[in-house]
């Protein structure tokens, strides 16, 4: 091979970007270079001597396309061609190529040249340009509410579609070619505002407008135009795209809600008691009457304009409130309602609301009618009236509550009575057995427990007998957080914030603190993984405006709060019903916060409630101010055994009878038992003289023991009387007209209370005994005697 020939072979197989091979006169190949290699995918081994055919699609050679391409070549020496080829895989490429004749000197054919390249992303690229091209202008020309159509750069028209030829009157062959100017009226085009139109579009980029234009037949219509500059891509100016579109419908209605305006104007601009005024289709204010100003506090040229969700509160804005007013408005053709407003000013109204939709003839919505009524002193009335309802149903509840749980716990006391003096009394026979002695604690623990429940009832009921006193918070703290913590377990931190400049608060003491036990036990059950119970006090001057039951004057809030997992919504308003609990079996009865509420209000104050699903709890006790300060703390002096004595025990119940005749005997006291009032004074007239009279209060007969006791007192010479109840409504209103001690008591409690009515001079007394003040006395020990009951138990009342 020649110098020159191998230069060229070289040359020919560096171009990797193009197929160049030769061809014999048949079409087989005779030369590969790289470039086919890689463009094909045969090696030149595998496709020399094959003919050229084996590139062409199935279809192409059936054709005989090979064969063609061949005699073209041949005959004008040669052919450009683009078509599908095949490579060695299988796989289809769209290839552009050339195929030259080759001729010795003598012009013989001795063959061909054949130049490929692939290109399948070219022609993807021009096929998905083309049917762009395609759906664009079928858009286009689908479109019929619009005219859409291009302006040379002199603003001569080159194209039209079908919404052109609809709104102008046009067909394509009718206007292509003339100046886009014919469609303004004379008047225009000689203001010059087709020229001035194309100038700010190119200038600004953009140009919008509405106006009179005319169609074909010389009719005049509202135009909406929008006209943009349009560049190639070499960023060249090549004219203008044209939108334009007939809106003289919504111009008349426009025009008619101008002067429906106008006339509205006229009707309301006198009426101050309403804020009258419109609103467009968005809800844009769009006129303003004197009642408005006067309601809202804006002029007119401050509000009109601006949408009216400014009158809305944040939340409401925040919740979409005023796009589903005017939703409503338009779906149902009316919007009423009521809630709070803004004024100008901040200051916030309770207002009636009516929005209703406006439309024209045809059904088109042009804008609404709003009505505003300042009805802020009307809606407390009725609050104040919903209030005193609310109260008269929550103290007529508690009244039924009150005398339901009034027979009940003085029925039910009676049992616990006997069911816990049973066990007193057996606890000293059975001092040598532990086993008895462990049933014995069991029988007292739920006897407690039965005491406290009924204890529960009685204060939500505001039954509970109350001794009230003023109490330094603050001087508390330490006591009360070690009757707390005795409850929580270590995973729960208490902390406590009480300020040494509270006021003292007028409460009772075991009460209150009960009831913040209760407080705390529900916080800690709010938490079982553990977290943070919080009581922070604070000094608080009430208006009425701040708990639900307008409280006023000089409070000390007592705030609870917890990390615990908060109480849903639909929940919160029972929680304080009696016997209401979330909490499984055997953990809860339901009666801790009820007595915290009686309690409450009881006392004078009101406990309140906040809470967030995840966030916590908060309860706030609202405790009123003392009106003096705490008395000096004085240790109570131990109170010693009561001498014995001869004593008239009155009781109708042969139970309970029996065992306070019994209890009164293991304190020492020779007892004579009777079961009524009458047969009380009979037995105290024929077998007196007696040391006192224990008497319970509830009894059958004409005489109660009040009256019984009030008897007595009357006589020359009266003998102490010590009352016991269960419970008794005659017993809350008497105050302190006779010492009263509540069942079920203990051989301690009744040896306090008899030595403390012997020990003093006859005459009337102001004592009531409180268990839980007694339970935390530390009196002596009662001794033993034993006496017999003069008198047996009287037979029981039906």
């Amino acid at each position: 091979m020649k110098t020159d020939d191998r230069t060229l072979q070289y040359l020919v197989d560096a171009v990797s970007d193009y197929a160049i091979y030769m061809l014999d006169t048949d079409g087989r190949v005779t030369s590969w270079n790289s470039g086919a290699h890689g463009l094909m995918g045969y090696s030149h081994a595998e496709i020399e001597r094959r003919h050229f055919s084996t590139f062409f699609t199935p279809e192409d050679r059936a054709a005989g396309m090979p064969e063609r391409i061949l005699a073209t070549a041949s005959a004008e020496g040669h052919i450009e061609l683009e078509g599908w080829r095949v490579r060695k895989d299988g796989t289809r490429f769209w290839s552009f190529g050339a195929l030259h004749a080759v001729r010795n000197e003598a012009g013989e054919l001795i063959g061909f040249a054949k130049v490929t390249r692939d290109m399948t992303r070219q022609r993807n690229a021009q096929v998905a340009l083309a049917e762009s091209e395609r759906r664009f202008r079928l858009l286009v020309d689908g479109v019929v509410d619009y005219a859409i159509f291009m302006l040379d750069p002199n603003g001569v028209v080159t194209n039209w579609n079908r919404g052109a030829e609809r709104i102008k009157g046009y067909s394509e062959s009718e206007i292509v070619g003339r100046h886009f100017s014919v469609f303004y009226t004379p008047e225009d085009r000689r203001a010059r505002a087709p020229a001035r139109a194309l100038e700010t579009a190119l200038r600004d980029g953009r140009y919008d407008a509405e106006g009179w234009r005319l169609r074909k037949d010389g009719q005049r219509f509202w135009a909406s135009v929008v006209i943009d500059p349009i560049y190639d891509e070499d960023d060249k100016f090549i004219g203008f795209a044209k939108v334009t579109r007939d809106i003289t419908e919504r111009k008349a209605a426009q025009d008619a809600l101008v002067q429906s305006e106008r006339q509205f104007r006229t009707l309301v601009s006198g009426v101050v008691d309403y804020a009258i005024f419109m609103l467009d289709p968005n809800g844009v204010v769009a006129n303003w009457n004197a009642g408005a100003e006067q309601i809202k506090g804006y002029t007119a040229d401050e509000i009109v304009g601006r949408h009216f969700s400014t009158f809305y509160t944040d939340e409401d804005r925040a919740a979409g409130t005023p796009l589903r007013a005017l939703k409503t408005a338009t779906d149902q053709g009316r919007y009423d309602a009521e809630g709070w407003r803004v004024r100008k000013d901040g200051s916030l109204f309770w207002a009636s609301v009516i929005i209703d939709a406006i439309h024209d003839d045809d059904g088109q919505l042009l804008g609404f009618a709003k009505i505003t009524r300042d009805i802020t002193d009307k809606r407390r009335a009725q609050l104040d009236l919903q209030r005193a309802h609310e109260q008269l149903a929550q103290s007529q509840k508690l009244e039924a509550l009150g005398k339901l749980t009034g027979g009940v716990a003085h029925d039910f006391n009676n049992l616990l009575m006997v069911v816990s003096g049973q066990a007193q009394l057996l606890r000293r026979k059975l001092a040598d057995d532990p086993r008895g002695q462990r049933a014995l604690d069991a029988i007292e623990a739920s006897a407690r427990r039965g005491e406290e429940l009924t204890r529960h009832l009685l204060s939500f009921a505001r039954r509970q007998r109350l001794s009230p006193a003023p109490l330094s918070l603050a001087d508390r703290t330490p006591g009360l957080r070690e009757l707390l913590s005795t409850s929580l377990p270590p995973a729960i931190k208490l902390e406590m914030r009480t300020p040494d400049d509270l006021w003292p608060i007028a409460v009772d003491v075991g009460e209150f603190e009960l009831a913040v036990l209760n407080l705390t036990v529900n916080a800690r059950d709010a938490m079982p993984r553990g977290g943070t119970i919080t009581l922070r006090a604070e000094n608080r001057t009430l208006s009425g405006a701040e708990t639900p039951d307008r409280l006023e004057g000089d409070f000390v809030a007592l705030r609870v709060e917890d990390t615990g997992m908060g109480i849903p919504p639909d929940i919160l308003p029972r929680i304080f019903d009696p016997f209401f609990t979330t909490k499984g079996v055997d953990k809860g009865t339901g009666l801790g916060l009820s007595q915290v509420y009686g309690f409450a209000q009881q006392s004078g104050g009101q406990v309140t409630v906040s809470s967030q699903l995840g966030r916590g709890a908060s309860f706030t006790l609202f405790l009123p101010r003392a009106d003096r300060a705490p008395a000096p703390s004085v240790d109570d002096e131990p109170i010693a055994l009561s001498r014995s004595g001869r004593i008239l025990l009155v009781e109708d119940n042969p139970e309970v009878a029996d065992v306070a005749a019994r209890m009164l005997e293991e304190l020492g006291h020779d007892v004579v038992a009777t079961s009524s009032g009458e047969s009380g004074l009979q037995v105290l007239d024929a077998e007196g003289p007696f040391d006192m009279v224990l008497s319970d209060i509830v009894m059958a007969g004409e005489l109660d023991g009040i009256d019984m006791a009030r008897t007595i007192r009357e006589r020359a010479q009266p003998t102490p009387v010590l009352l016991a109840t269960g419970y008794s409504e005659a017993a809350a209103r008497i105050g302190d007209e006779f010492p009263i001690l509540r069942k079920p008591y203990k051989l301690a409690d009744l040896n306090r209370a008899i030595a403390k009515l012997l020990a003093r001079p006859p005459g009337p007394v102001a004592e009531l005994f409180h268990l839980e003040e007694e339970r935390r006395a530390r009196g002596q020990e009662p001794r033993t005697a034993g006496g017999k009951a003069a008198g047996g138990p009287a037979p029981p009342r039906e």
